[in-house]
């Protein structure tokens, strides 16, 4: 697949990713209606199967089928597999795969794969794919086997394993399907609230896989030494603690400290508190009932399932960087400098552009579908922002809605969730033909805007 794309001349990088997700779509779309993946024995109807694909290719987690109750072993394995796929990206396993085949990687794969992880060169492709591989499925066993003990013996031995892996796949790839339906439909990890193993082995996975391949990287390669990160990988580790310590204290000293959480003991609420901080970047688990945050939690939530993970990485949403970056412009702004800059180094004018755009396309597209979503199936704002955020972040997490909505609402979901896992910019560029650069500039005249 990937190797005919690239023959193609018109089919520019961002072409190539765009398609390849598409595929991997339909594709899992048409397995998942096969009747060998429901427990009915009749397959899923066309839409469900696009739901759930796009759902799992997009490393989101909403659902309108509960996962462990509605599909076989054999659909909840194509399920898995699917988040695999999208987790890593489509562009990299095909990557992958050919240099596991021993095929000659051309300059054509090289641009894409540095498009599709955003490496800012297309030097050294090869050898982060081969990083990429190693650290995820090490990282996966790792995460399956702390915590099979955990499930097996709740679930059985056979059963225990499966769930450790899926769930330790699951969590690195940010996608929050779970197979915890047979404790109660859509449980999540609620009964797990106090379970110190499965909450830390989970939020560890979330935000190693949240991070970006290419800080891991440099965290492999530089160690302690922290001068010789790369910018990004600064501007990432500074954020996403900052993104984890903030919240988790609104959450510890405000939201959990609300009367109608009364019954937690102190080292159920400090994990509670410090996973629903991590799970909306962008992962869907939840260990507690959503129904009863308050309006102001749900509220804290929609803005980290907004902002999502770090570029490269298995996450999704607007990204840490992009946030970073528009914060660091506001600065220069405020202090009436002409240049952004983080830890000494000039942000180029391109990228605080490409950030404001993509701030701008998020909030379009989830505010509008919000209002759509609302009207049509006369729900509370909230509500309905919640899904929104958690359909265009790929987060999966959901105030119970989502199995309820009519066929127009799904499709919008459907759409938000390709769109925050593909790329805003990606599916633009993508789209418009390439133009060659013009040497001539229009007369410049100032609008005022303050």
């Amino acid at each position: 697949m990937f190797e005919f794309f690239s023959r193609k001349k018109h089919f520019s990088s961002f072409r190539i990713i765009v398609y390849g997700f598409l595929f991997v779509i339909l594709t899992g779309s048409f397995l998942l209606m096969l009747p060998i993946a429901t427990q009915d024995g009749q397959g899923a109807s066309f839409l469900d199967a696009l739901f759930t694909s796009t759902s799992a290719v997009c490393v989101t987690g909403l659902v309108v089928k509960d996962t462990a109750t509605y599909w076989t072993q054999f659909g909840q394995l194509v399920i898995i597999t699917l988040i695999q796929i999208g987790g890593m990206g489509v562009v990299t396993v095909a990557i992958a795969i050919a240099v596991i085949s021993g095929k000659k990687i051309g300059l054509m794969q090289r641009s894409t794969m540095q498009e599709a992880i955003a490496v800012p060169q297309v030097g050294g492709i090869v050898r982060l794919t081969k990083f990429i591989l190693i650290t995820t499925f090490t990282v996966e066993a790792l995460g399956a086997l702390i915590m099979a003990p955990v499930f097996c013996s709740q679930f059985g031995f056979l059963k225990g394993i499966w769930y450790g892996i899926f769930h330790s796949i699951s969590a690195f790839c940010n996608a929050g399907f779970d197979l915890m339906g047979v404790t109660g439909p859509f449980s999540s990890l609620t009964s797990f609230t106090g379970q110190p193993i499965i909450n830390l082995v989970i939020m560890f996975l979330i935000v190693f896989g949240g991070i970006s391949f290419l800080t891991w990287d440099d965290i492999v390669t530089h160690k302690w030494h922290l001068s010789k990160y790369r910018m990004q990988s600064k501007v990432i580790l500074t954020t996403t603690g900052l993104l984890i310590l903030l919240p988790t204290l609104y959450f510890f000293f405000v939201e959990f400290a609300r009367p109608v959480w009364a019954d937690m003991t102190f080292s159920e609420r400090l994990l509670a508190s410090l996973f629903q901080t991590i799970t909306p970047r962008t992962a869907g688990f939840n260990t507690v009932d959503l129904t009863l945050i308050s309006e102001a939690g749900i509220l804290i939530m929609v803005i980290l399932m907004l902002i999502g993970g770090s570029p490269g990485s298995t996450a999704g949403g607007m990204k840490t960087t992009t946030v970073a970056v528009l914060f660091a412009s506001a600065f220069a702004v405020f202090h009436k400098r002409e240049d952004a800059h983080y830890f000494g180094r000039r942000i180029p004018s391109d990228v605080i552009r490409n950030a404001a755009v993509v701030l701008m396309m998020y909030l379009v597209l989830f505010l509008t579908s919000t209002l759509i979503i609302s009207t049509i199936e006369e729900l509370p704002i909230l509500t309905t922002m919640y899904e929104t955020a958690s359909a265009i972040g790929t987060v999966g997490l959901t105030l119970g809605i989502t199995p309820e909505l009519g066929n127009i609402s799904h499709i919008i979901l459907i759409s938000l969730m390709f769109f925050g896992r593909v790329g805003g910019l990606t599916l633009i560029f993508a789209a418009l033909p390439d133009k060659h650069k013009c040497n001539s500039k229009l007369p410049q005249e100032k609008i005022a805007v303050a």
